[in-house]
């Protein structure tokens, strides 16, 4: 640590650590000095002494850093995800275009485009399956929650792609029939493909509607969920629809490969969303261990099983858990480990938020749970610089506590911000100030209400913390409206986005 940061007024050592010396008067400067927040403001932990900062062999960081061997070797990153879904709209596209025939006759006209669109929507369909059918390879690779937003984008498009299809098809045919549209609607809804494309569209306008931010906040998560389990039953119905229509039922080829490609996503939701979870239940017979209070409001869940480490289970990775009893076993809650598996042993630590979470803390030793996963990809093998900042805030410590025990580096190398608005509220702490001195690591804690008059995740107080800020990774978690703050203030740090490695795992 430097004599300035040993004389910064808010540092305060830890036990058995030297208290600090008063400091020398400064010198004059031309910049205007910033306010410094009271001590009620921000706790910090010190960084390791001079004597402690003796580096251990470390990749330098142009060398590639080394991830655990136990990261499964197949991971699809997310630009190939991307450049794979706009390659297979280009593949329907070119099909349509195969079997278009140009005609300027206004009917033909409104015809062709409703096809177009209606293979796109098809298609945008299997993508959005395939984007929460929890592969692996997928979900490690890009993320629980950068797979939730482009679903949550593409649903958009497709509901957008499912009206412009229906209008243009009612038009075309309205055109070619010589009837108004009220007329041309009851005469197409008696065709039985038509009427089951209509009931699959409701379904999924329906999912549309729950998904909006406003309306979310009022539903319960079961309900929310239980919609969305109706687009099964929206896809199937427009399978049904599409077999009808003459761009796919125009011949076998084209038959075999549309339907191969439902029948592909449709085995990956079936294998992984319910074949998986079941087996590893049977397999790891995962039963509750023992229900540990952390603090007011907050407890850890240790959860024992067989085979725990034939999991793959890495830090900062989550699962969803189910725990069988009453109130608990009909939701599946996202929690992260908050310390690496060990023992057959995995853990999570919760905070008391809602009325699942409250129900947690009377989990009784014993109680059967399954859980599938593990899910996530705030991993070490995003980490692509030796020095990595951990920043995190409430009760998204968990997932960093996990990994401020387990990221490989050397003294200095791993730095921990911590932000809670009082000291009741930092949760494991006595775990990380142990970690923080047997791997004489940096941990500071950022103490105050989030509406005070001093930031402590402001650009200038990160740099002040974290000198060398733009040449870390930046591992980040915490509530919605901290993690937005904090990205922003990293960016303007001169921390670049694609270094920010953060994840919101509360996703269906």
């Amino acid at each position: 640590m430097t004599t300035e940061a040993r004389h910064h007024p808010l540092y305060v050592p830890l036990p058995g650590q030297p208290a600090p010396t008063p400091p020398a008067a400064p010198r004059a400067s031309a910049r205007a000095p910033v306010p410094a927040p009271s001590r009620s403001e921000r706790l910090r932990v010190p960084a390791p002494t001079p004597s402690e900062r003796v580096r251990v062999p470390a990749p330098t960081p142009s060398e590639p850093v080394r991830v655990p061997a136990s990261v499964p070797a197949l991971r699809v990153a997310p630009e190939r995800l991307r450049t794979w879904i706009v390659a297979g709209a280009g593949a329907v596209a070119l099909l349509w275009g195969l079997q278009a025939r140009p005609s300027a006759r206004l009917d033909a006209f409104f015809a062709t485009g409703a096809h177009l669109t209606g293979l796109l929507a098809g298609y945008g369909v299997l993508v959005l399956l395939l984007l929460m059918a929890r592969v692996p390879a997928v979900e490690h690779g890009v993320g629980a929650d950068r797979l939730a937003r482009w679903h949550s984008l593409g649903g958009r498009y497709v509901l957008g792609l499912i009206a412009a299809h229906a209008l243009l098809a009612l038009c075309g045919y309205a055109v070619h029939t010589h009837t108004d549209l009220v007329t041309a609607t009851g005469d197409l809804l008696s065709y039985g493909a038509i009427a089951a494309a209509t009931a699959g569209t409701a379904l999924l306008a329906a999912i549309g509607v729950t998904s909006a931010r406003s309306v979310r906040r009022r539903v319960r998560h079961e309900t929310w969920r239980a919609v969305h389990l109706s687009g099964l039953l929206a896809a199937a119905l427009g399978f049904v629809h599409q077999l009808a229509g003459p761009d796919v039922a125009g011949s076998l080829l084209t038959v075999w490969l549309w339907s191969m490609a439902h029948a592909t996503v449709g085995v990956l939701l079936v294998w992984y969303r319910l074949v998986v979870p079941v087996r590893a239940a049977l397999r790891h017979e995962l039963r509750v261990a023992e229900v540990r209070d952390e603090g007011p409001g907050v407890v850890s869940v240790l959860v024992q099983g067989r085979g725990v480490a034939r999991l793959r289970a890495e830090p900062g990775q989550f699962f969803r858990w189910r725990f069988l009893r009453r109130g608990l076993w009909a939701t599946a809650l996202p929690f992260s480990l908050s310390a690496p598996v060990r023992d057959d042993t995995l853990r999570i630590t919760v905070k008391a938020l809602g009325d699942h979470t409250r129900r947690i803390r009377r989990l009784r030793p014993g109680t059967r749970v399954l859980a599938s996963g593990p899910f996530g990809a705030l991993t070490a093998h995003r980490r692509t610089r030796r020095k990595v900042l951990l920043l995190a805030g409430g009760v998204g410590i968990t997932p960093l506590r996990a990994l401020f025990e387990t990221l490989p580096g050397g003294p200095g190398d791993i730095t921990l911000l911590y932000r809670a608005s009082d000291a009741g509220g930092l949760v494991l702490r006595e775990e990380l100030e142990a970690i923080a001195r047997e791997r004489r690591a940096a941990l500071h804690y950022l103490l105050g209400p989030s509406d005070g008059s001093y930031d402590p995740l402001a650009p200038r107080a990160l740099r002040e913390l974290v000198p060398d800020l733009a040449a870390h990774d930046v591992y980040l978690c915490g509530p919605p409206a901290m993690a937005r703050a904090a990205t922003d203030s990293l960016g303007r740090a001169g921390v670049p986005a694609s270094r920010i490695h953060s994840e919101d795992f509360d996703h269906g």
